[in-house]
């Protein structure tokens, strides 16, 4: 490639696509391609879909049909689409889309500038589609779209069976990585002033399976303890059947190991969650949440939920307001079933009528937003330390108010100064004033005010890159003795 040519990379879906867009960005930016600036046309424009939801295939479809004209304006344009849903379509959606250049999976992101070429040069849409992992996608180059956090990958895939869920079936079986590899990504983000890191992964907690070592995330997490410079880890999302003790006191006593917790129910009904093969059962779920709990009474807790799974009854459906009740989130995401073509729930009888389940997930919103604003007034009066973002409040700029995440991430929106020169990535404690069902207000003068080298970044407009840990794939079989005491 000898002329500079620009990159947009447009991600649906999940904190785990939004991390292989970064991926995505970092390869497209060491091959020669640079960001392109404001509202231009970019030489390459890169779809990272996802094929969890029911209407991924008609938003991925409408706005390849948008993007048409502008290609058939643009004589060399190329477009990309990689990601679940490319994983799942492969070959169909040069069919579909015959302007389409490039068509890569979930197993070989690191394949597409050479796909790119291959298709300028032979003038003719590149499909390759892997049916398994080329490349774990930690040792590729990473543009980093934020200075002060960061997502690391610690595996990737499912050896779970859900019947609702297609992504074990497009991202393969569970590869977990090494703790050195993991921990050496997580010191070089702190190294560059990176405050929070999420780690990642389809099941977080049965991190450690591939190796033989149960207890290893629990060992990772405290190991994040020992990083200089970090002074928040998250991570998303565990599953309750895995979800063990010894992770509950690696959070509780791992000082910069947040009180925030992501633990997905999907139902409160035990007839359902069979349906769903979800190997837990409610009262092992509220055990979780009550052990939690115990060992951090401050931790903010969170969740999904799936209304109208094949076969769920209006008793099932008031089991799940139960368990609702009783494990009080902050916050949860939540769903109405669609079918997945590929998933065996897709095939179940026993389908819910659509008008059942809208009336299901009107009450389940009711109820799920009445206790977040009751556990959020309890916030009122007291102190949080937030990390300033920036994009968080969309109303900001009208009310004159920054925004950002406590420590239990719940979102923060608060009066600053505009002299006192508070940056993204700064950290300021603030005092809550007025409780919503999903945010905070502050409307009092600020406690304190840190200036820290994630906000010196963004104020210097530097992007965060981390060049890969390229410590070779996770081998099958007994681990190696590790150096660390391995620690969202």
């Amino acid at each position: 490639m000898t002329e500079t040519r620009t990159f947009r990379v447009i991600t649906y879906g999940c904190q785990m696509n939004a991390h292989d867009s970064e991926r995505i960005s970092g390869l497209l930016e060491e091959a020669g391609y640079v960001p392109a600036a404001g509202d231009g046309d970019p030489d390459v424009v890169v779809f990272n879909t996802c094929a969890v939801r029911e209407n991924a295939d008609n938003r991925l479809y409408g706005n390849l049909g948008h993007l048409r004209p502008t290609k058939l304006a643009h004589p060399g344009m190329q477009i990309a689409v990689g990601g679940c849903l490319a994983q799942k379509d492969r070959g169909d959606i040069v069919k579909k889309a015959p302007w389409v250049d490039v068509v890569f999976g979930t197993h070989n992101i690191g394949s597409l500038p050479v796909l790119l070429e291959r298709a300028r040069h032979n003038a003719a849409a590149e499909v390759e589609i892997l049916e398994s992992l080329e490349v774990f996608p930690s040792t590729l180059p990473t543009r980093r779209e934020s200075t002060y956090a960061g997502w690391v990958s610690i595996s990737v895939g499912c050896n779970n069976t859900c019947t609702f869920c297609i992504v074990p079936a497009l991202r393969g079986r569970e590869k977990d990585r090494r703790p050195g590899e993991i921990l050496a990504e997580v010191q070089a983000l702190a190294a560059e002033g990176v405050l929070e890191v999420t780690l990642l992964g389809q099941n977080v907690n049965s991190y450690g399976a591939e190796f033989g070592d149960r207890l290893a995330f629990g060992k990772l997490l405290r190991a994040c303890g020992d990083v200089d410079g970090l002074e928040r880890v998250r991570f998303t999302s565990p599953h309750p059947k895995d979800f063990t003790d010894d992770v509950i006191a690696a959070m509780a006593e791992t000082p910069n190991v947040c009180h925030s917790l992501h633990m997905p129910l999907q139902s409160g009904s035990d007839a359902v969650l069979r349906a769903m093969r979800r190997s837990y059962r409610a009262e092992k779920y509220l055990g979780i949440i009550d052990k939690v709990r115990a060992a951090m009474p401050d931790a903010a807790i969170t969740t999904d939920i799936i209304v109208g799974f094949p076969g769920e009854t209006d008793a099932d459906f008031e089991q799940t307001l139960d368990v609702v009740r009783a494990a009080r989130y902050s916050s949860a995401f939540t769903f109405q079933y669609s079918k997945r073509p590929g998933t065996p729930a897709a095939s179940m009888d026993a389908q819910v009528p659509k008008a059942v389940v809208q009336e299901r997930y009107d009450r389940l919103i009711s109820v799920l937003e009445e206790i977040s604003w009751a556990e959020n007034k309890r916030l009122v009066g007291s102190t949080l330390e937030v990390l300033v973002a920036v994009g968080e409040g969309r109303k900001d700029n009208a009310t004159g108010r920054l925004s950002g995440r406590a420590r239990d991430g719940r979102l923060v929106h608060f009066a600053a100064d505009p002299a006192a020169g508070i940056r993204p990535g700064d950290i300021v404690h603030t005092t809550v004033t007025y409780a919503a069902p999903h945010h905070l207000n502050s409307d009092s003068p600020l406690v304190s005010h840190r200036r820290t080298r994630a906000g010196d970044a963004w104020e210097a407009g530097r992007v965060t890159r981390t060049p890969g840990v390229s410590l070779g794939m996770p081998s099958i079989g007994a681990p190696a003795v590790e150096p660390v005491k391995t620690h969202c």
